[in-house]
């Protein structure tokens, strides 16, 4: 049942997002797909994390995160921060600290720094449900999307 599941998911085309957050020995991140809005009252939104993703010790516990949303130009930083044992915070990645610690990547079409507001275990996963602070956004990018086990873009 997983393939099946996994083969007819592939027809739902996903925003494809990095979720970032800092830990103890330096900033986290992971490329997601799995991201949405949950509520505009109050503000939420969730992503969902496996719970063998190597960001899940850090995430587990940090208070805040963000969530990036890349644009049709980002595939190469999208693999970067879906491949595991590499730097992805690296000289190649542009990306600060905010004040309170939290990593941003410069270059995503929206960004949401987001206060942690709970943990739901569900199945292999957990949804990460976040309270956005402080949301940046430019339009001048289209998005970039998973859809058919491919990256593409909706123009």
């Amino acid at each position: 049942m997983r393939e099946q599941l996994r083969n007819a998911l592939k027809h739902h085309a996903q925003a494809v997002t990095i979720v970032t957050a800092t830990g103890a020995e330096g900033p986290v991140g992971t490329t997601v797909s799995s991201f949405t809005s949950v509520s505009f009252e109050p503000p939420l939104v969730v992503v969902w994390i496996g719970e063998g993703a190597s960001v899940w010790p850090v995430l587990r516990t940090a208070p805040l995160f963000a969530v990036h949303l890349l644009h049709a130009e980002q595939t190469a930083l999208a693999d970067l921060f879906a491949t595991k044992g590499v730097d992805r915070f690296g000289p190649d990645t542009r990306w600060q600290h905010d004040d309170d610690g939290v990593p941003l990547l410069l270059d995503a079409r929206v960004r949401l720094r987001c206060r942690t507001s709970r943990r739901i275990a569900v199945g292999d996963h957990i949804a990460l449900v976040g309270e956005p602070l402080d949301v940046t956004h430019t339009d001048i990018a289209a998005p970039l999307v998973r859809h058919q086990g491919r990256y593409t873009s909706v123009a």
